[in-house]
């Protein structure tokens, strides 16, 4: 980074932070549009409710995939050039599910191609990540995730658009949104200027080979972000099996803990620029087995909201502080790093509703699954206290040592 620029943000990087959280948020409201329509789509379709989890975890695969070339196209074209055209691209979609998505097989055929717009994590991270300075990089991409909250966006409007006009115009609603955005995008977003050249596509996947952490960071995020978007996008349905809410009540609730894993996020990337990425992961780690045992006793609603809002608030603190530790790690490569990390984060969000599917239909309860999730986690605390703290970047080390 050139020399001055650690003294504070660039200028225009508060505009290239709106821009990509405002672009971020409304992708990230059209990836989140089939879960809260689930439970009307298991009616309508009569599905089991490992179809239904399917339905509900199809988007994610391509969103989560797709963050691999969407991160290598990021660090070499830029988010300027990027974001608008993702966001033209995923009109088509959002239309073509609404007039051919009325059937089991429609609902996955779109819901896949839908997927494409939680890519689009991956656009911003590297975009908003150069326009900062290392010390502030935690707050500003804390704040970037805030773009999560278009999930709550989705759980609160879906259903209820659904019940006045149909569900086709809960996916139609979100297309002149599109066009605006992608419109606004190309005209007033900009790159940050460049401080050298821009990293190569062969030069960020050579980290995958060369070095474990971006697997680590991976299957921390993995956790935490894929927690996040499984519990966000099946919580409704859980909420309809076990406390029998209207889909719309659910969706509502469901968009409290959304709303509050987003706003904890950059509360994370805050508190992980003071004391250490690892050091707040440790908290989350020890944390979130607690919640998750609580929630394998399918308690009353009191309990069950309790644990619940408590795993988003431990969600959202550990995602801020994974994507403080990925530009700390790799600052030149943030764009591809990002890409395989967030990737794990939207397949972590993909399997857990198809495990809690199966093992509702298998055994009539959720309580294995939310097991497994505390097993998982308890690994992770493992992984970060045995790997990561005896690795730390150069200034995760001096952080370390000031609060000590």
């Amino acid at each position: 980074m050139k020399a001055g620029a650690s003294a504070g943000p660039q200028p225009g990087a508060y505009r290239a932070l709106v821009l990509a959280t405002v672009g971020f948020a409304l992708c990230f409201s059209v990836w989140g549009l089939v879960a809260p329509l689930a439970p009307q789509f298991q009616k309508l379709y009569a599905l089991s409710s490992t179809q239904i989890s399917v339905v509900i975890a199809t988007p994610v695969i391509l969103g989560s995939l797709f963050r691999i070339p969407m991160g290598l196209l990021t660090d070499r074209f830029g988010g300027r050039v990027i974001f608008p055209v993702l966001m033209l691209v995923l009109i088509v979609p959002v239309f073509f599910i609404g007039v051919l998505g009325g059937s089991f097989g429609g609902l996955l055929f779109w819901g896949f191609f839908l997927g494409l717009a939680g890519s689009s994590f991956a656009v911003g991270v590297p975009f908003v990540n150069r326009w900062f300075p290392p010390q502030r990089q935690g707050l500003a991409l804390g704040i970037y995730g805030v773009g999560n909250i278009g999930t709550a966006i989705a759980a609160y409007s879906a259903p209820a658009i659904a019940a006045f006009y149909g569900w086709q115009w809960a996916f139609w609603v979100f297309i002149l949104p599109l066009v605006v955005m992608a419109v606004i995008f190309w005209v007033v977003g900009r790159d940050a200027p460049a401080s050298g050249p821009r990293a190569s596509a062969t030069a960020g996947i050579s980290l995958f080979r060369q070095e474990a952490m971006p697997w680590v960071l991976s299957l921390f995020y993995f956790l935490t972000f894929g927690g996040f978007v499984a519990l966000g996008l099946y919580l409704p349905k859980l909420l309809v099996d076990l406390f029998g809410f209207t889909q719309t009540g659910a969706g509502l609730r469901a968009a409290g803990f959304v709303v509050l894993a987003t706003l904890a996020r950059p509360a994370g990337g805050w508190l992980a620029d003071r004391i250490g990425g690892s050091r707040m992961l440790t908290v989350v780690f020890v944390l979130l087995p607690v919640m998750a045992v609580i929630l394998s006793f399918e308690p009353g609603i009191v309990l069950f909201t309790v644990a619940a809002l408590s795993g988003a608030v431990l969600f959202g603190l550990g995602n801020g502080s994974v994507f403080k530790l990925v530009a700390q790690y790799y600052p030149g490569k943030t764009g591809a790093v990002t890409g395989v990390v967030g990737a794990a984060g939207g397949l972590g969000g993909f399997f857990p509703p198809l495990v809690l599917g199966v093992v509702r239909d298998a055994t009539g309860s959720y309580t294995v699954g939310f097991i497994l999730l505390a097993l998982f986690a308890v690994g992770c605390l493992l992984v970060n206290a045995l790997f990561v703290r005896r690795h730390p970047s150069g200034s995760n080390a001096a952080m370390e040592g000031r609060v000590k």
